[in-house]
């Protein structure tokens, strides 16, 4: 029975995991037909500013509300965790028919809350974001020459003390005609069977379109509450509407009613639907992007070539002197003996905190394996930015399939450092599947605290936060066990030295070592600083961030990086007599994250100086440093096993007594 009831819970959570993440189907990733005439629905999204980072539910403002009343849209995980909130809205078009003055709807005159919390939201430049056919209605606007591009427009301006509201949205609509239709049903569909060419019917060749563009002119036009009482939604607006986006009409009055307007223009485009997210990749800074990151890759291949020459040529000059000195006599040798030669009886020693040091690189190696994965699916384009939330949810997947990988890696360090001793692997599996996920489940949940308390969209709701548990021990947990299983059963490293009882002193150090330790991250922050920037661009300036091909390969060059820096330090480590490497070269590659952590500070002090509030600091502290936690144990793993794999190599290519 108890089996049963097991399996039945997996095969929920497992088909729960496919319903959030719409059964493998990415949104966007093929066109859609719409004929002449076809009814079209624009969809809202949350609210969002970049001077708070909480966004709210559309609804919260007093906008028109659809006639057959709000309704959420399917949402896959990914949305949820980001803060999306989907929801239909009043505003229909049809398929390349131009309409003008249309009415939507006339507001219940302004309470004094309801004011009070309009005006705030446009104080704190709160954006609306419109989606059409699954695109984000874009803006453009002129400044100084330049042509910028915005998503979504804003709620209202403030002049002169007092508030405007964008109560009439002008739309532009571009189509292009749908082509290859057969090509693209294979596309959609991925049925064999629409391979074959349909013989078509005569007076069957009906124009059909795609929408490849989506964009809005928000204005602030003073209607006429009084002429409007009596009309229904998506009736003709009595006079004309001269929609002016350089002028503001409509002041926001307490006690007084809002009238929302639009209009909507069909044009065809040359764009082609592949190319339709172009106007979005292609937002301002671009070019400084392509050259700032290519010249950092140029610069941090050549010194990281340099730093691995050296050191190659230092290690091999070391290992030759040693050997010529191991034909000469045995007194002779032992005069010249010096170095990491001594402590070849304590360099295996056990550290201080073995289980937190298995721990930590378990964790370390399921966050890098999920990073690794993540990226090469998105530069693959399967995490594309249409798909709104795949990237998350595919982190979310990912992160508990290599469970698998924490629980064997961190297992067979404990074994390997038990000498084979299997005892106490269990608990060090149970404890390596709870470390980084308790730890970000704290923060997180603190931070939603916040949010709930703001009622914001950006709050996990409670019943996300029970399915996260769930799947936490119920999928993450028991593979993180089963890999502890294979690395309790798997051989463990052998040593190539014998380790003394008594462990040797260290000689006194002319400087610190934690000082060599901290110093070490800079290199490897080097790498990624200029791709940083853009990131956090991307998570708190609303910017789209799509090349995941040089952030694969950014990637790839931290980890290179960070393993020649613990090599080195360890390497300088054992030349003075030092064997206690085992957390130096963890946190050697892992003090990136310090460094990381004080530009995000600078970040939020220069970038952010408009982030207002002290919520709106701590969510932003809060989820950096939940950042910075991921990337210091992906980071000082690889240095540790990196190290790990030069000190076993380096004492088991000499001969030693």
């Amino acid at each position: 029975m108890g089996l049963s009831h097991q399996f039945s819970i997996w095969v929920l959570f497992s088909l729960l995991v496919l319903q959030s993440g719409d059964g493998f189907y990415l949104p966007g990733s093929y066109p859609h037909k719409y004929q002449v005439g076809d009814l079209l629905s624009v969809k809202v999204n949350s609210l969002t500013s970049i001077d708070t980072e909480m966004p709210f539910s559309y609804y919260s403002l007093p906008f028109c509300k659809p006639p057959g009343g709000v309704k959420d849209s399917a949402e896959n995980l990914g949305e949820l965790l980001m803060g999306d909130r989907i929801e239909n809205s009043p505003y229909r078009f049809k398929m390349y028919t131009n309409e003008s003055e249309i009415f939507l709807c006339r507001t219940d005159p302004l309470s004094a809350d309801t004011f009070k919390i309009l005006t705030k939201r446009i104080d704190e430049m709160y954006q609306v974001n419109l989606i059409l056919d699954n695109l984000p209605a874009i803006r453009y606007t002129n400044k100084e020459g330049y042509v910028l591009r915005w998503t979504g427009y804003p709620v209202g301006i403030k002049v002169q003390d007092l508030y405007y509201v964008f109560n009439h949205l002008k739309f532009k609509v571009l189509v292009h005609k749908y082509e290859e239709t057969n090509v693209a049903r294979v596309m959609g569909t991925g049925d064999a069977a629409e391979m074959i060419p349909a013989v078509e019917k005569p007076g069957s060749e009906v124009p059909g379109y795609m929408v490849v563009g989506f964009e809005v002119v928000p204005c602030s036009f003073q209607h006429n509450p009084e002429a409007v009482k009596n009309k229904k939604m998506h009736e003709k607006y009595p006079s004309t509407i001269n929609c002016d986006p350089t002028t503001v009409a409509m002041a926001v009055k307490e006690g007084q009613p809002i009238v929302f307007t639009y209009e909507v223009l069909f044009e065809e485009s040359d764009i082609k639907w592949p190319s339709r997210w172009d106007a979005y990749l292609k937002m301002e800074g671009s070019k400084v992007h392509w050259f700032s990151i290519l010249n950092s890759l140029m610069v941090i291949t050549f010194l990281a070539g340099i730093v691995l020459v050296i050191f190659l040529r230092t290690v091999r000059r070391d290992l030759t002197r040693y050997e010529e000195l191991d034909k000469e006599a045995q007194a002779q040798m032992n005069e010249e003996l010096s170095g990491w030669k001594l402590v070849v009886g304590d360099v295996f020693r056990a550290p201080n905190n073995p289980a937190l040091l298995c721990i930590v690189v378990g964790d370390g190696v399921q966050i890098l394996g999920m990073a690794v994965v993540t990226i090469l699916f998105a530069a693959l384009g399967f995490m594309s930015p249409a798909s709104r939330g795949t990237l998350i949810t595919g982190m979310l997947f990912f992160y508990m399939i290599l469970g698998i990988a924490a629980g064997y890696v961190a297992v067979r360090l404990w074994r390997t450092i038990g000498c084979g001793d299997c005892t106490g692997w269990v608990s060090v599996a149970w404890r390596s599947a709870c470390f980084f996920p308790g730890i970000a489940f704290l923060i997180l949940t603190t931070l939603n605290f916040l949010l709930w308390g703001s009622h914001s969209t950006g709050a996990i709701p409670f019943s996300l936060f029970i399915i996260l548990l769930l799947l936490w021990f119920c999928i993450s947990v028991p593979l993180t066990l089963v890999g502890g299983y294979l690395g309790a059963k798997a051989p463990h490293i052998e040593y190539p030295v014998r380790t003394n009882q008594i462990p040797r002193e260290i000689p006194a150090q002319k400087y610190p070592s934690w000082l060599l330790v901290l110093g070490a991250g800079t290199l490897p922050f080097g790498t990624l600083f200029i791709e940083l920037f853009f990131i956090m661009s991307s998570l708190w300036m609303g910017r789209v961030y799509y090349v995941f091909g040089f952030l694969f390969i950014v990637l790839i060059l931290l980890v290179v990086v960070c393993a020649e820096v613990s090599l080195v330090l360890t390497y300088m480590h054992l030349c003075v007599e030092d064997w206690k490497w085992w957390w130096k070269s963890f946190f050697a590659s892992g003090s990136v994250a310090i460094y990381i952590f004080l530009y995000s500070v600078n970040y939020l002090i220069f970038d952010l100086k408009s982030l207002s509030g002290p919520v709106s600091a701590t969510l932003y502290l809060g989820y950096s440093l939940f950042m910075v936690l991921a990337i210091m144990l992906a980071t000082g793993t690889v240095g540790f096993l990196s190290s790990f794999w030069f000190v076993h190599y380096l004492f088991s290519s000499v001969k030693l007594d």
